[in-house]
Formats: C-alpha cells, structure tokens, sequence
C-alpha cells in the first residue's frame, strides 16, 4: 500500500512550502503540488500541518543490555516514535560495556525486531581497547563514544597516552563527553567539608559538576583533535563559557567543505535551569548539570548563530525509587524521547527559533555529520521517516510516558503542539494517540 499526504506545510533545507508527499514501498516517492491520489492508495490530509523528517537523535542511553529495569530498546523506541524521534543513535556504557565489534554486533542483534526506531550503536573508548579502536569498520556505526569525564565500568579514559592514540587513530567521528574527574572530585570534596555528606542537595550539583571541569576538559578534547585533524563532536554543551571555543557557521559550508570539530547540545538545558532544581531536585540531576538561566539564553542563540549544530536528549532514564534516593547516591539522568522535539517545537511559539532551524538541528545536522545515508531530509528516493505536527496543545501526563521508567521531567507542562503521527521507513508507527503495528526500526546505514 502506498501512502499520500495531502495538504502539508512541508520543512525541509531552509524553507517552508505547501505541497504534497507520497510513500511508496518504504521511500518517499514523489514531492509535489496537486499530486493526485491512486486507486486503493491511503490518503493523509495533512491540513496546513508541518510535515518534518522525523528527529534523529545522535545521544540515547537506552539501557540495553544489563540495565533494562530502566528502559530497553522497545521501551524506549517506542517513546521516542510517540515523539517523533525516528532514528537513534545509542551510547555504548551498558552492561556489558560495548568495547569491541563481537559486543557491537550483539547490540544490533539485540534491536532486529524490536526496535520501534532506525538505530545505530556507537563503540565505546576505554583505557585499554585501543586496537578495537583503530580496526573499527567505519559502517559499522556512527562514531567512538570517548567519556572523558566519569562513566561507568572501564569507560573513563583517563590516559593521556591512550586518549592520544583514540584521537589519531579512530577511523570515525570522536564523540565526546567533556567533564574533568579530578576537578569534580575536588569540589565533591570541598563541599562534604563543607556542608557533611546528608547536606548535600541537588541544588548544588551544578557547582560540584562545575562549569571549569566543563570547560577544562573540553579544551582537552579540541587541542587533541586539532592535533590530528580529528573529527571530533562535543555532546551536551552546557556553559556559555565553552561556546567561545567553537567556530560559528554551518555544518556544511557552500563549497562543500564542513567544521571538522561541531558542538551538541540538549533539550534539557534549554526548559530547565537552576531555579528549578527546587521543584524537580534529583529529577533534573544529570552530568553534565543543568546550570543557570543565563547559560540556557546562551545555548538558544547558539543554536540560531550555528555555534552549536546539533539538538539532541541525553534521554537516560532511571526509575523513580532511584532517583529518589539522597542526593549523593542517586543516578544521573532524565528520560527525555517522548518529548524533546516537542519542547524544541515550543521555542517556534514563543519565537525564539524558526521551524526551519529546528529540524536543520534535529534531522538534517545529525545527517550529515554522521554521515546517514539516505535519511533526515524530505527527498524523494529517501526513506520515509516523517512526522506530522499538530497545532493543539498537550500536557505531559505520567500515565501517558511510555519509557519503562515511568515518569518525565515535563509532567504538567503544556506544549502548544502534539505529534499528529509518526512514520518510521514509510509505515505509520503512532497515529497520535497510539502506537500502530509493529517494530519497523532498521539499522542504519553510514556513508562512508
């Protein structure tokens, strides 16, 4: 069966335009004004919506394997598609970590069939596999996952010798997450002095976790790139101080020539601040820490200015008896899919952002920077991965999550729009009520 979208308000490279779409085994087959419906063919009158390519979020942690009390890959999936998050790209610190290609090709195994989403896994970095490093098949996935600040297992690479031979020998994207240990430890430190372990609150975590260990080890990370001609992206920027070090412009320059060093944010850091940690406390606890209402001013217009060139979650979720664990003791993290294109959708109402540059920074961004083949733009022969945005109003309700962890940081919230549907490779996943049929995710394809 193939599909017809009438009447939509399509966003795609830059601009807004009416017309039509139709889906025809898996792929968007035509583009087009007054394109005319066939016998036995579904029609979808779009009426005036915006029809997106669905989001491609280049940093998950779905918790598979080791971890799926929290979440798993159909859990999460499947709130991501409700969000209109169509492909993800999931991070290597499970249990087991994924630290070679036995444990990559594992993981993929593990998504065939139930992922509701098109998924890619990154390999992980660690202080002593190196040679899984360097004999990565770049198809394989989209980038090396480098925690540079803490991690769980053996995922911290802390070796300067190490660190500088990931970064002359990955044949792929470095990812980065950029927090210095030993100036946290020593803040940690400082402030059990201080205040004793049971004074801690979650109102403190954003000097613990400071922005200096941010901006330190994200100095690192560019001085080794630049070293080797790295491509290199920065995750979850978080400070207005570390924006100062990366270059302003597109992704892709007219000439073809692209920014081998790019920049990721998420979109917690851009609706929530310090002032919230009194109503949500541990709930909004995550690494690196969501810090003051200056920082997300920043983060917005670095997004409008291309400084930063990707919008991503970080959705991480743990349950609700963990996180309401002592400050100390509970984890880092928030669950975030289900409605992260929606709260970047929010910044469109209130006119902070056009339509255009969100989808450039949730779709078309993570594209072309890992190199995705044939997905996150409207293009005819491209696969049909599309999300139709309805103009009414919806409130986060618990009941409503559908991560296994069974909560959002954003219950009571009202967004201004909803996701009307979701097609994942041409079939209709979430009908904005529901999910329909079965897991279509596949794996994703890389460029390279």
């Amino acid at each position: 069966m193939t599909t017809l979208i009438t009447n939509a308000r399509l966003v795609n490279e830059g601009r807004q335009f009416d017309g039509d779409l139709r889906i025809e085994n898996g792929r968007i087959a035509a583009i087009g004004s007054g394109l005319q419906a066939r016998a036995g063919e579904k029609v979808v009158d779009a009426a005036g919506r915006w029809l997106l390519p669905g989001m491609i979020d280049d940093q998950v942690h779905f918790r598979e394997p080791g971890l799926t009390h929290k979440g798993d890959i159909a859990s999460e999936s499947a709130a991501a598609v409700a969000g209109g998050l169509t492909s993800f790209m999931d991070m290597p610190n499970t249990n087991p970590p994924t630290l070679d290609a036995a444990a990559l090709e594992a993981k993929y195994a593990l998504a065939r069939g139930r992922a509701w989403g098109n998924h890619g896994f990154y390999l992980g970095a660690s202080n002593d596999n190196l040679e899984a490093v360097r004999t990565l098949d770049p198809k394989s996935a989209p980038g090396i996952k480098v925690f540079m600040g803490a991690s769980t297992g053996n995922m911290l690479v802390d070796n300067p010798e190490t660190l500088d031979g990931i970064f002359r020998e990955a044949p792929t994207p470095i990812i980065t997450h950029c927090e210095d240990t030993p100036t946290i430890d020593r803040t940690l430190a400082e402030f059990k002095a201080k205040y004793g372990e049971d004074g801690l609150t979650p109102e403190m975590h954003p000097d613990i976790r400071s922005r200096e260990a941010c901006i330190k080890s994200t100095r690192l990370a560019l001085s080794l790139a630049r070293k080797h001609g790295t491509r290199l992206h920065v995750l979850h920027i978080s400070t207005t101080d570390e924006l100062a070090l990366f270059q302003r412009g597109p992704l892709v320059h007219p000439d073809g020539a692209r920014k081998r060093i790019t920049a990721e944010t998420c979109v917690h850091f851009l609706r929530f601040d310090r002032a919230d940690y009194a109503r949500l406390g541990n709930l909004i606890k995550c690494n690196p820490a969501i810090k003051d209402a200056s920082d997300r001013e920043a983060l917005i217009k670095a997004l409008v200015d291309d400084v930063i060139d990707v919008l991503a979650t970080d959705h991480a979720p743990h349950t609700l008896e963990e996180k309401q664990k002592p400050f100390l003791q509970a984890p880092s993290g928030l669950p975030l899919v289900q409605y992260a294109l929606l709260a970047a959708i929010e910044l469109v109402h209130e006119k902070r952002m056009d339509i255009t540059r969100v989808v450039q920074k949730t779709a078309h961004a993570p594209a072309q920077l890992f190199d995705v083949k044939e997905r996150g733009y409207l293009r005819e022969g491209y696969w049909a991965d599309l999300v139709l945005v309805d103009d009414e109003p919806l409130t986060v309700r618990r009941e409503d999550v559908l991560s296994k962890c069974g909560w959002s940081p954003f219950e009571g919230t009202t967004f201004r729009s909803r996701i009307g549907a979701t097609w994942v490779n041409g079939r209709l996943v979430w009908n904005g009520r529901e999910l329909i049929g079965t897991p279509a995710g596949q794996r994703l394809e890389f460029d390279r």
